[in-house]
Formats: C-alpha cells, structure tokens, sequence
C-alpha cells in the first residue's frame, strides 16, 4: 500500500528516534496496523491519522510517554484525531 509521503517522511524520523532493540518490531508492528486503519478508511493510502491511531492502539502502557513525546518530536499531531481517547 502507498504512504501520503509527508506521513512516511515523519514516520521514518520516529521510528530513527526508537531505541535499536525495539525499532524494528515497532516498525512492523505499527506498518501493518496504520496499512489496516487506511483499509478500514476504504482508502487506498496510509496517512497521518492511520500511523497515529496505529501507535495508541498497539503501544504498551509503559512505553506510553515515549510514544507521545516521540509523535511530537516527528511532528505528529495526534491531539487534531482525538487522542488520547479517554479510557474511563
């Protein structure tokens, strides 16, 4: 599947800002769910909202700061999606 290439651009830089142990898994972990919410979307391209909603559906609660701080420092603006959903 396609990327919107700003999307692959800032998800390229995240995933350089993981730690090596855990890159590789993160990046294929967080590939086939954003490729999965673009599907979902009926659209026939990945873009920021698909790697967004990818990363706070599969990121382990412990990694949850990183993750946030990461998604800034990329300039991914998860906040303009609605997340954090609200988990009450």
């Amino acid at each position: 599947m396609i990327w919107e290439t700003k999307t692959e651009e800032k998800f390229k830089a995240l995933i350089s800002r993981i730690p090596v142990f855990h890159r590789r898994i993160t990046e294929s972990v967080v590939v086939q769910q954003a490729q999965n919410n673009a599907l979902l979307r009926k659209s026939t391209q990945v873009e920021e909202q698909d790697v967004i909603a990818a990363f706070f559906s599969d990121v382990p609660s412990p990694f949850y700061g990183m993750m946030v701080r990461l998604l800034e420092q990329s300039g991914f603006d998860y906040k303009k999606y609605g997340f954090p959903k609200n988990q009450s």
